[in-house]
């Protein structure tokens, strides 16, 4: 789930099953793809389920996502993608990550889950020290993009890619939650169980490298039930309070934006995580129940 959220975008599409694993790598051009025309009786967008981070045998992307851009007049992705980069961000994002006094993550964490902790640490030759000052939702990050890198995931994702391409093409950008509501979740989520976070990252590394070719496959397909599945049903039921914190609640909040950009008569190309448009808490299955039409290109 990592994957899905690496961006806080990066950052975050990774607590949520995790967002670490979604990403694709097939070359082939498949018949459908996870990009869908979203329609009232007098307008429409286009909403595309994304992962943040790629590898480079994932390009080029399912050609339904160059349509549904050149189709739009708007690009509209999570966040605001360049400014996640700007300093001031940086700034409050290492603070979030990192604890500023003397808590340590083994304050925090109980035994057992520490204990898992530090085996994995040991398995990956990596200092158990060097990351004690970090919050659980930071190491869950920092653990979980160290795993996509070594898997190769380590090119822009497809929100990245289409937000250079607008930028080059002089292309209107928006975004459905600020770089500091983003902070907000990554927040929230310390104010989860810590073993419950940590036992999760750690589960869903030790499956990443099996589950990952499925879950790409899926995403370029737009096989959202399987990737609802595989992903989002345990996501849901063994871990409640991350899935409301990265998932429904963030798309409770993003549909009643989307409902607005409907209304207007420009067209605009939302893309959002994979994660968010599958399952029965989903964008697309909300839409769908508010009465507006829903067609895969």
């Amino acid at each position: 789930m990592a994957l899905i959220k690496a961006d806080l975008t990066l950052i975050m599409q990774n607590l949520k099953h995790s967002v670490l694993t979604l990403l694709a790598t097939l070359g082939l051009q498949a018949e459908a793809a996870s990009v869908w025309k979203v329609s009232s009786e007098t307008n429409s967008l286009y909403l595309g389920g994304t992962i943040h981070i790629l590898s480079a045998s994932d390009y080029p992307l399912p050609i339904a996502y160059d349509q549904a851009y050149s189709a739009a007049n708007k690009v509209v992705f999570e966040t605001d993608i360049a400014a996640l980069n700007q300093p001031y961000f940086q700034r409050k994002f290492q603070h979030t990550i990192t604890y500023s006094d003397d808590t340590k993550i083994h304050h925090i964490l109980d035994k057992p889950t520490y204990l898992n902790l530090f085996r994995y640490l040991q398995s990956k030759n990596i200092a158990s020290e060097t990351i004690e000052h970090f919050t659980p939702s930071g190491l869950s990050l920092l653990l979980s993009m160290q795993a996509l890198k070594q898997l190769g995931m380590d090119q822009l994702g497809v929100d990245a890619f289409y937000a250079e391409k607008a930028k080059q093409d002089q292309k209107a950008q928006s975004w459905l939650e600020t770089p500091d509501e983003q902070i907000r979740i990554l927040r929230s989520l310390n104010q989860i169980d810590p073993n419950d976070l940590i036992n999760y990252t750690l589960e869903d590394i030790h499956g990443m490298a099996e589950s990952l070719q499925a879950l790409k496959q899926n995403w370029r397909n737009g096989h959202l039930d399987k990737i609802a599945k595989q992903e989002l049903n345990e996501l849901q039921q063994s871990y409640p309070a991350i899935y409301h914190t990265l998932i429904t609640e963030r798309n409770q909040n993003w549909l009643t934006k989307i409902e607005h950009l409907i209304s207007t008569s420009e067209v605009e190309f939302i893309m959002v995580g994979a994660l968010h448009l599958a399952g029965p808490d989903s964008l697309l299955q909300s839409l769908k129940n508010k009465g507006y039409r829903i067609e895969q290109l």
